[in-house]
């Protein structure tokens, strides 16, 4: 199972999100081709409620440790609840562009 398929698995199955939406960024990035080194997490969930975003941060970052104890270099996290995604018509940040390491070929 790819990295992506395993991440996606681990937050349908602990979280129960109404929307989940896992991007792989890696070609945006300076690593070998069909990396999954970086990736893009959006959720809603109905647990999210009443938590902080750190809180919710940590809750996925525990969830997913061995993903970013591996080969997972970055991780951008964008957890909303329903009303919360409601409220920005699903608009999400775009990821920050990569500032660092070397160029593979």
């Amino acid at each position: 199972m790819s990295i992506q398929a395993t991440i996606e698995s681990k937050l349908l199955d602990a979280f129960g999100p109404v929307y989940l939406e896992v991007t792989n960024e890696s070609s945006s990035h300076n690593v070998p081709p069909d990396s999954e080194t970086h990736f893009k997490v959006v959720m809603v969930a109905e647990g999210f409620a009443g938590e902080r975003l750190l809180a919710r941060h940590r809750r996925v970052n525990r969830l997913l440790a061995d993903e970013l104890a591996g080969g997972v270099h970055a991780l951008a996290l964008h957890t909303y609840t329903p009303g919360e995604w409601e409220a920005r018509f699903g608009a999400v940040p775009d990821s920050p562009a990569c500032l660092g390491g070397g160029r593979h070929g």
